[in-house]
């Protein structure tokens, strides 16, 4: 214990889990059930039963998908609802007279809490941490009920799922004790030998008496090592709390950043004479951050460009859930893939993300809104922002301020009222709102200046509809749609937008811009104290954004849409062909970007949602100077005589890195090759087919028309008449192989892992078959369960939930969750495939 150890600089202490000594996971031991009431169930109401489920649980994510779902194309076309969930616990007697409190990380949405049948909680917003506190309503010594309400039905433009789909806390204090959420760890003086670490921590003292109390602080480094202690006594009155503030020195400090993330941790004991009544811990790392318009943006005195991506919540088939392994293997594919930071588009992050992105060293833009008054769906959180909205802010930055990745608070995301004055006041409102409780970070809003001024716009976007609509069957609503971003940024850069976004983006320490590369450059220009990140920016601009970001230090990165698909808004990149028969080809019907069901993901992600990079990614490392081997991708020959019916501004060249094409031989196919190279040879089994300069038609890229033979594809990259690398594509053989591969094969025990195995159709040297997809059935013996099975497919037909799942572009994803520990067997098979295995251990 904390209190055993020595509070010496240089000692050792043993590492205690981060948060508090008196908190413990409260996941276990759920069920979940559609909600029903108690008339209900009286009448004889055919209700579900109850089904045990282990948190977190997305409630939607298992429900049947429908066609005719309201507004299908948003949430990927499941139907909403309302859910339940109820646990049953014993509340020792010990516990009688001190704090008991339950900590929700996310409860999507508008989450009541009961206790044994009495409301103790409530929360509108569905992305909040709050806390609970449920000790007036429990009776000790004996079992208590818990019970969750939520419900969810069109308050979301995205797939946000439903249900308790983050962590549970039970957190017991005692009378005197650490306010939860009272630690805050702020470094105001970084150097590189020398830091300050400034600790504040909130005490309460509940009793009936005045009492003096010790804080005791230890600052310990990622070996165990005290570098810097201190304490204080507290003197508090009945009923009162007061903050301990203490400023702790630490030599050498090893500093946090994107390539260095080093953490350390602030623990903390708090003492009654020789007892102790609570005990802390909190995650610290040491760096400063300083803008300004000459050197940008700097983290421990060094200017970076931000390599950003928006991400949305979901995590693929495991939907809305939220857990540590799910999180920090997207961060670490995203930071793979060459991204920096991430943006929480369009909601706070999870507590599970913000310490994968600590952990492994991601930069976060952590938003807090997509709506404020003006709503964009029927029943979101616009009619419950003016009651709440201070509360949510409050709850993002008491979550966010000991992580050192987050170094951005977003207030918001295409916000209409941020084109007129009055609506410029919320801003204004919000961003003080957010600098009075950490002054430390910078205030960022995704602005839109197209969506400021939509009550101008929309009648001009029917007419072009309407037109669209007219010449359907003649390319009308594909050149709609190809224009889009073209028309977007023509606005965005007009004098008149100019005006009507200056007070709000005045009200900013850094002007976050959606789609607006177009007013960059005037904007510094004109604004020469403006700072600029491209909050969301089209995946195709990237070549010219980042141009702009390399040349001017005032901007300072870009934040693609997106560096991950996700659930619903269905369908807004995917290329559409005018073949026969493609029933999601252009039509008048065509009332959105989306395709119709059985569309489930965006697809306009740089990783699919299984976590598989697709060919824009390659593009996007090569943009960035990450990539110096050329990169082969290559449009599927089925469709190179076909002509494209939509292709939307998010959308990318339908390609795969693959040479597998059956029954395509001696058939155009066109080849794109990825490179910052001066020029490509592109070679088939040694044979030259073609020498071309890169950029010719577009930048970072050099185009190629050939005939698809099978053999080995390959693209040599010169600069100055120098090769300076190559890479190759080869054809699988005819045979096919039914592979399994775990990404870790030891699984922890500790309620918080997963365990990812890919499941893949390839020839015997494991070359891809990207064609011959079918249907595989996993199974799982052991102790665990099969949570989620499936594909990058945007538009399958099967549930995450099923044991059989095709395969797409020969690839699967089977998730794995241990329920005890001992060997787990995964058992994967196909026809005409030999079954293929794979071990796993949990402990």
């Amino acid at each position: 214990m904390l209190s055993e150890q020595t509070a010496v600089a240089g000692a050792e202490v043993d590492k205690m889990p981060i948060r508090s000594a008196g908190r413990t996971l409260f996941n276990d031991g759920w069920s979940f059930r559609e909600k029903v009431t108690a008339f209900q169930e009286l009448g004889g109401s055919s209700a579900s039963a109850w089904a045990p489920v282990r948190l977190p649980h997305d409630g939607l994510i298992g429900q049947a998908r429908r066609a005719d779902a309201p507004r299908g194309e948003t949430n990927g076309y499941f139907p909403g609802g309302v859910f339940e969930y109820r646990k049953t616990f014993l509340a020792p007697e010990a516990d009688s007279g001190r704090r008991v409190l339950l900590e929700f990380d996310g409860v999507y949405r508008d989450a009541a809490i009961f206790v044994n049948g009495h409301l103790a909680g409530q929360r509108a917003f569905g992305y909040s941490r709050f806390t609970v506190r449920i000790d007036p309503f429990l009776v000790f010594g004996e079992d208590n009920e818990i019970r969750v309400e939520c419900r969810t039905h069109l308050d979301s433009r995205w797939y946000a799922g439903a249900g308790i789909y983050r962590d549970v806390h039970l957190l017991v204090k005692d009378a005197g004790h650490i306010v939860p959420d009272g630690v805050r760890v702020a470094t105001p003086v970084v150097d590189a030998d020398a830091a300050v670490v400034e600790v504040t921590a909130e005490v309460e003292n509940g009793t009936a008496l005045t009492r003096t109390y010790r804080l005791d602080i230890l600052i310990v480094d990622a070996g165990g090592a005290v570098v810097a202690s201190g304490d204080s006594p507290v003197t508090l009155l009945p009923g009162t709390r007061a903050t301990v503030r203490r400023r702790l020195f630490i030599d050498e400090p090893a500093l946090w950043s994107v390539d260095s993330p080093n953490l350390h941790d602030v623990l903390l004991t708090m003492r009654d004479g020789d007892q102790v009544v609570d005990e802390e811990a909190v995650a610290l790392g040491i760096r400063s951050l300083q803008l300004d318009p000459r050197n940008g943006l700097r983290i421990n005195g060094q200017s970076i460009k931000l390599r950003g991506a928006c991400i949305h919540l979901d995590n693929g088939p495991l939907g809305a859930v939220s857990m540590r392994a799910a999180e920090e293997r997207k961060v670490a594919r995203l930071k793979a893939a060459g991204f920096n930071a991430i943006r929480s588009s369009h909601c706070p992050m999870s507590t599970a993300l913000l310490e994968a992105c600590d952990r492994l060293g991601m930069l976060v833009m952590d938003e807090t809104f997509d709506v404020w008054t003006s709503g964009k769906s029927d029943y979101d959180y616009s009619f419950d922002f003016p009651e709440w909205w201070e509360r949510d802010v409050e709850a993002l930055v008491a979550k966010d301020f000991n992580h050192p990745s987050v170094i951005f608070y977003s207030i918001g995301n295409e916000i209409p009222e941020t084109g007129t004055p009055i609506g410029s006041t919320w801003g204004r409102r919000l961003a003080e709102k957010v600098r009075a409780l950490d002054p430390t970070r910078f205030v960022t809003n995704g602005i839109n200046p197209f969506v400021s001024m939509l009550d101008t716009i929309v009648p001009q976007m029917k007419a072009r509809r309407d037109a669209a609509d007219d010449a359907a069957g003649q390319g009308g609503v594909n050149t709609m749609m190809a224009g889009f971003g073209q028309m977007m940024g023509h606005i965005q850069s007009s004098a008149a937008a100019t005006e009507r976004t200056e007070e709000s983006f005045a009200v900013l320490d850094v002007a976050g811009m959606n789609y607006a590369d177009a007013r960059y450059l005037a904007d510094a220009e004109q604004f020469p104290g403006r700072i600029i990140v491209g909050t969301e920016t089209w995946p195709s601009s990237i070549a010219g954004n980042w141009e702009l970001v390399k040349a001017d230090r005032r901007i300072i990165g870009d934040f693609t849409w997106t560096g991950w698909d996700y659930l619903g808004e269905t369908g807004i990149g995917t290329v559409r062909y005018a073949a026969a028969g493609d029933t999601s080809s252009a039509s008048p019907q065509l009332t959105s970007f989306s395709g119709g069901f059985p569309e489930l993901t965006a697809w306009c992600g740089d990783i699919d949602i299984v976590g598989h990079r697709r060919t824009v990614s390659y593009f996007r490392e090569t943009v960035f100077g990450l990539r110096t081997e050329p990169y082969i991708a290559v449009d599927r020959p089925a469709f190179h005589d076909v002509p494209i019916a939509v292709a939307t501004p998010w959308s990318w060249t339908d390609s795969l890195g693959s040479w597998s094409w059956p029954g395509f031989e001696d058939r155009g196919v066109r080849v794109e090759v990825y490179s910052d190279a001066d020029e490509i040879e592109l070679l088939l089994d040694d044979n030259v087919i073609d020498r071309r300069p890169v950029g010719e038609e577009a930048p970072f890229r050099a185009a190629f028309e050939t005939s698809y033979r099978p053999g080995v594809l390959t693209a040599v990259a010169y600069t100055s008449g120098v090769e300076t690398g190559r890479s190759e594509l080869r054809s699988a053989t005819d045979d096919i192989v039914l592979r399994v591969d775990a990404e870790r094969n030891e699984l922890r025990l500790d309620g918080t892992d997963l365990g990812y195995i890919g499941v893949t159709l390839t020839d015997l040297d494991g070359v891809l078959h990207t064609t011959r997809d079918r249907s595989v059935s996993v199974h799982v013996d052991g102790p665990a369960v099969l949570q989620a099975l499936g594909s990058g497919n945007p538009a399958p037909t099967e549930a995450f939930a099923t044991a059989d799942h095709r395969t797409f572009d020969g690839r699967l994803l089977a998730i794995i969750r241990p329920t005890g520990p001992g060997a787990i067997t995964v058992t994967a098979t196909a026809d005409d495939c030999v079954p293929a295995v794979v071990v796993l251990t949990a402990n």
